[in-house]
């Protein structure tokens, strides 16, 4: 049997209306099967062009809504609508979000938590290794990696998070059974394996141009923040820059070289307001977010840093200052200042007070 939300992902699969003309649509006439099966006059009512209609009602009668479902199932591919409850959290209200979301992976309430990476294809030396620092930290005390599947930075953030253990969203520009760039189809499975690889484009659709824009809405959409790590100033990194600040999340950049073009986008943000990116700390400060670990993640990280575990061993009891850490563990001050940032990378401690720091 077809259902309402059959019918939605038929009508959204007709890519010339898009979010904003499918929500027009929905509005007036109230549900999905009602504006698929509506007559060429009903639908100029709302003032669609002429032409438009005609391309629409050519394409529904070419359409057969079952066996485009049996394909999705067959495909192992699924979709979720704004009004699913499985629906990403971050998505919800942002003006023209997906009406449709096709999804392989499961999606976990805890990716709500999540920061996005981006930057450019092709990057340097130095945009791979903050790309891989930034993501194998923030990946390994619980924040979902997210980013474009692209070539250059996104691949390197996507991989990072899954050599961390940890979880990554992937936002493709093509439909899930034509992943673009081809060389990632084989990562593209590993993501779903460990987290989602969404897409808003309907099944056989290509990697057009056009698609990349749209894509990094999403992109910034399902994030708390973004950092940006490398890009050109005229590129697709500063339009998920702008994204992201329309839509009220924190743009992180990442300071490069003042001799590289590929610092352009990070250095141009960082002179219109964006915030320093210095080191995981700060992104986890900025958005204060609540990381945690269970007991056993916590055993698997201490036995290999002795000063950590020495530590972690005097919190158990109560909270205390660093001078306090310090003094009983006769370590040098400087160097607990370093062990506790890496400790609260980690989920171990958390700061409950000016230079007071507890157990996790």
């Amino acid at each position: 049997m077809i259902s309402e939300k059959h019918y939605l992902a038929a009508l959204y699969s007709f890519t010339d209306f898009g979010p904003k003309r499918t929500d027009l649509l929905l509005n007036y006439f109230k549900s999905a099967e009602k504006v698929w099966q509506l007559k060429k006059a009903k639908l100029s009512e709302v003032g669609l062009r002429d032409s438009l209609v005609d391309k629409f009602v050519e394409y529904r009668e070419k359409f057969d809504i079952a066996s485009y479902i049996k394909r999705l199932d067959k495909l192992g591919i699924k979709f979720t609508t704004r009004t699913s409850k499985c629906y990403p959290e971050n998505l919800k209200g942002l003006d023209g979000s997906p009406v449709v979301l096709y999804y392989r992976g499961t999606w976990s309430k805890n990716d709500e938590n999540a920061v996005a990476i981006v930057g450019t294809r092709k990057m340097t030396s130095y945009g791979r290794e903050v790309a891989e620092k930034f993501s194998t930290e923030l990946a390994s005390v619980g924040i979902t990696i997210v980013s474009g599947l692209a070539r250059g930075i996104d691949t390197i953030a996507h991989k990072s998070a899954l050599s961390a253990g940890g979880r990554t969203i992937a936002v493709v520009a093509s439909g899930l059974d034509n992943i673009y760039p081809p060389e990632n189809a084989s990562l593209s499975k590993m993501i779903s394996e460990n987290g989602v690889v969404f897409s808003e484009y309907p099944l056989g659709y290509p990697a057009l141009p056009v698609n990349f824009p749209s894509r990094n809405r999403i992109v910034s959409g399902l994030a708390k923040a973004i950092i940006v790590v490398e890009g050109l100033k005229k590129s697709g990194t500063l339009l998920t820059a702008s994204h992201a600040a329309a839509q009220g999340r924190t743009v992180f950049a990442v300071p490069g070289q003042i001799t590289s073009v590929f610092s352009e986008a990070p250095h141009y943000l960082l002179q219109n307001g964006a915030k320093f990116a210095f080191s995981t700390k700060d992104i986890l400060d900025e958005l204060d977010l609540e990381v945690k670990v269970d007991k056993e993640k916590v055993s698997k990280i201490l036995p290999g840093n002795p000063e950590e575990k020495k530590i972690f061993e005097i919190l158990e009891g109560e909270s205390l200052h660093l001078d306090e850490i310090a003094r009983i563990t006769q370590i040098d001050i400087s160097r607990i200042c370093s062990v506790i940032v890496s400790m609260r990378l980690k989920g171990m401690v958390k700061e409950v007070g000016a230079g007071v720091y507890k157990k996790i």
